[in-house]
């Protein structure tokens, strides 16, 4: 027993970090009283943003919200934040703990308990789905850690491990035997202490409508990355949610069978010869909306698979281990040579449209970055860019800001504590450099992350993380 706790010592040593104590080395602000004075107000609901406001936060919570005044509250910290503005924190809804092992021939997810928190809540994300666990135990651990201060991090709503039917493609994920296996998964897990689960893509209809009831049965809700089932399939069930959108969706693929996923080729070619605006697509929409189903956009994930997209940014880079920055790297270059033959461009261009479509027929659309496929997708960054991709797929940024903040926080049930910057509700809220109304990359401009009104340095919380995304 010595010998082992020996050996994790240097091992932590050799890593250049420890573990973490607690969150107060991260921590800027933390006054009872604090006003954000002189600061551009962008809160969420889309409404216009205001500018020249006045933010006081009091025993973690938004106080009021008021023209700027000289006379801030007595007692409080004043930050002159002239300029800058401030949004709700991001509530991530396809924001995982895991990323892909780099040069890997089997595909192994390691769980980023260490950097990942420290990333999304640099990031501005201060509230997170994990939207699929490879390590459930780990992920509720890492809740209660964060939750009692002991290490930095987001909100973080579970997610139990996938129900996914025979067929995983990963030794990570249980194959379920059947309906019965559905429900005593569903079960456990509830008892373990999960809020949220995720079907995938060999799930059979009967092992998706019992973990469906079972879910339902106990006030949770359930999402999907399907293929063996469609979308309008899903809705009849009672999903109450589905992610990636269209990219996805296997009900159009002419050789669909009941219970069975298509080649994914054969998914896309039928995807790249369908009209968005056409009577089958508008009428799946229409059903899907009618049965009250949300979509999740994970546009940076297919991004990362168009030819010499997403731009190089070096943060991003940065906060990889080398090993995994130079496979990435490799296969971005390796894209970029067959260009020519790539199908990405249109998919991608066909994705936004669908989900801009799916929005203004009256869907709630949500967000998240998903940090998987390719590797260019790392967490924090890969937030901040599926806002910036929501602008290029057409919606306004005040549009695309509220995706990522006030839909999150309505669908997770939270819209009267977080997802809005509204007087009594938590003091999630980020500042920015910038106005992002006008210019949406300042959307990347982090200055200050408040959660529950406690101001983190973005700064700090990179530096730590910095040269581990790849290992953990």
């Amino acid at each position: 027993m010595r010998m082992t706790a020996f050996l994790l010592v240097v091992a932590s040593a050799a890593l250049g970090q420890g573990p973490a104590t607690n969150s107060k080395p991260y921590v800027k602000y933390d006054r009872p009283l604090i006003a954000l004075n002189h600061v551009r107000l962008i809160d969420g609901s889309g409404a216009p943003a205001r500018d020249d406001q006045m933010v006081v936060i009091s025993g973690g919570k938004i106080q009021k919200i008021a023209a700027a005044s000289g006379d801030a509250p007595k007692g409080a910290q004043v930050l002159d934040l002239t300029g800058d503005t401030v949004i709700p924190g991001l509530v991530g809804m396809h924001d995982h703990l895991y990323y892909p092992a780099p040069a890997r021939n089997l595909a192994m997810y390691p769980e980023h308990a260490w950097s990942f928190p420290r990333l999304y809540l640099a990031g501005g994300v201060t509230t997170i789905r994990t939207t699929g666990s490879v390590e459930p135990y780990t992920d509720l651990e890492l809740k209660k850690a964060i939750d009692s201060g002991k290490m930095p991090g987001p909100k973080m709503f579970v997610t139990g491990p996938y129900l996914e039917g025979k067929g995983a493609y990963t030794p990570q994920m249980h194959e379920l035997q059947d309906a019965d296996d559905a429900r005593r998964t569903v079960d456990y897990w509830i008892a373990e202490g999960v809020t949220n689960f995720k079907a995938y893509m060999n799930i059979t209809h009967d092992e998706l409508q019992t973990a469906t009831n079972e879910a339902h049965k106990n006030h949770l809700k359930i999402t999907g990355h399907l293929c063996s089932i469609g979308f309008r399939e899903a809705a009849a069930i009672g999903i109450d949610d589905l992610e990636h959108g269209i990219v996805v969706d296997s009900e159009f693929a002419p050789g669909k069978q009941p219970d069975q996923c298509p080649p994914q080729k054969e998914i896309r070619e039928t995807l790249l010869k369908l009209d968005i605006q056409s009577e089958p697509v508008q009428s799946m929409i229409k059903d899907l909306v009618a049965h009250h189903v949300a979509m999740t956009s994970t546009l940076p994930v297919f991004e990362g698979f168009v030819p010499n997209r997403p731009p190089l940014r070096q943060a991003n880079l940065d906060a990889m281990l080398p090993e995994a920055r130079q496979s990435y790297l490799a296969t971005r270059d390796t894209m970029a040579k067959n260009a020519a033959q790539s199908e990405w461009p249109a998919l991608l261009k066909k994705e936004m449209e669908f989900e801009y479509a799916f929005a203004k027929a009256g869907g709630l659309l949500l967000a998240g970055p998903d940090p998987t496929g390719n590797g260019a997708v790392v967490a924090g960054y890969g937030d901040q860019r599926e806002i910036e991709l929501l602008v290029e797929a057409g919606f306004t940024p005040l549009e695309a800001i509220r995706i990522a903040t006030y839909n999150g926080a309505q669908y997770l049930g939270e819209i009267d504590q977080v997802g809005t910057i509204a007087a009594g509700k938590q003091a999630d809220m980020v500042v920015l450099k910038g106005d992002p109304s006008r210019t949406i990359s300042d959307i990347e401009n982090v200055e200050v992350v408040f959660k529950d009104g406690v101001g983190y340095d973005p700064a700090k919380l990179v530096k730590d993380a910095n040269g581990f995304v790849g290992l953990k």
